[in-house]
């Protein structure tokens, strides 16, 4: 039996799997990320879970996947990556060298998207996007069963294509990008610019703009109007961008994953009702089912560990 490492690299803790050959988990655990003190740092926490997680099983892996953030070479090298504080970082490299093994690198959004496309809500389909929305708005493509990732490795960027033409800024530079009206953050933007703007609102019972988070229109929606347009308003763009991606992959699903959501049907069906009715040449021929990510937090070491697999 074969055994293989996934690492997924966040901002605070680095997520790690020990699996087998059918993606099995078989230990998992997490350690700080520690790149504030430096790339070496953080590759040396990294190699230090890889150990902890063989010696738990009690199994020596073969080979380890890391999904990071950022521009991802051919070679495993961290071309950037502004919230770790990587450039130019040969990641592979240098996490091969402590560990003995070989290491394959891909963007954390492409990992989780090929996570899930392997073991969680896009198993039963060749062809799906993943879209998670969280901090922003990243996501994976996955065609005929394999990752996608464009020249380079550095495509597939789909929170930055745009929806509005001319809107609200984006962190990338460009105005009316798909993240800077569906991700998390944007949402909680929203909600709290209408409570300010409408003092008699009921989210004001358990909420102030300091307070305001992705859920809190949701939570309201049934009862107040102004949390209401919120939630219409985001499900609006948010399915607007949706049917671009179907419009151009006709992907079997979108797959969505992060804290938004968590809304489940209450996110899912109003989508649906809208790509159903939108989709170039209808839903006939060629359905798109959006379904909710399955894989929690393990989603990107699992697809990390998938990349080592093959």
């Amino acid at each position: 039996m074969n055994y293989y490492l996934g690492m997924d690299i966040g901002g605070t803790f680095i997520k790690g799997v020990l699996v087998d050959q059918s993606g099995k988990v078989i230990a998992d655990g997490k350690a700080p990320t520690g790149c504030a003190e430096g790339g070496d740092a953080m590759i040396a926490n990294i190699a230090a879970l890889c150990a902890d997680l063989q010696g738990k099983a009690a199994v020596k892996a073969c080979a380890v996947g890391v999904g990071c953030a950022g521009m991802i070479s051919d070679d495993g090298t961290v071309l950037f990556a502004g919230n770790l504080g990587l450039k130019n970082y040969p990641l592979a490299q240098r996490l091969s060298a402590l560990t003995g093994l070989p290491v394959k690198v891909a963007n954390d959004a492409n990992a989780a998207a090929l996570g899930e496309a392997a073991y969680g809500a896009g198993k039963d389909y060749s062809d799906s996007v993943f879209i998670t929305l969280g901090t922003g708005v990243g996501g994976g493509i996955i065609i005929d069963g394999k990752l996608f990732q464009g020249g380079k490795n550095v495509g597939a960027e789909i929170g930055h294509t745009v929806i509005i033409h001319g809107g609200e800024k984006c962190t990338c530079g460009r105005k009316g990008c798909f993240e800077a009206y569906s991700s998390a953050t944007a949402l909680t933007k929203f909600t709290r610019a209408a409570m300010e703007e409408d003092e008699s609102s009921a989210m004001w019972k358990t909420y102030t703009p300091d307070t305001v988070t992705g859920r809190t229109a949701f939570d309201y929606a049934d009862c107040d109007d102004t949390a209401k347009r919120v939630v219409d308003g985001y499900i609006y763009n948010l399915a607007c961008g949706i049917i671009n991606l179907a419009n151009v992959f006709r992907p079997q699903a979108v797959i969505l994953g992060g804290g938004v959501a968590e809304q489940g049907e209450r996110l899912i069906a109003p989508l649906q009702e809208r790509l159903d009715a939108k989709i170039f040449g209808g839903q006939g021929y060629a359905p798109v089912k959006i379904v909710k990510a399955t894989l929690g937090n393990l989603a990107g070491a699992l697809g990390a560990a998938k990349l080592v697999i093959g």
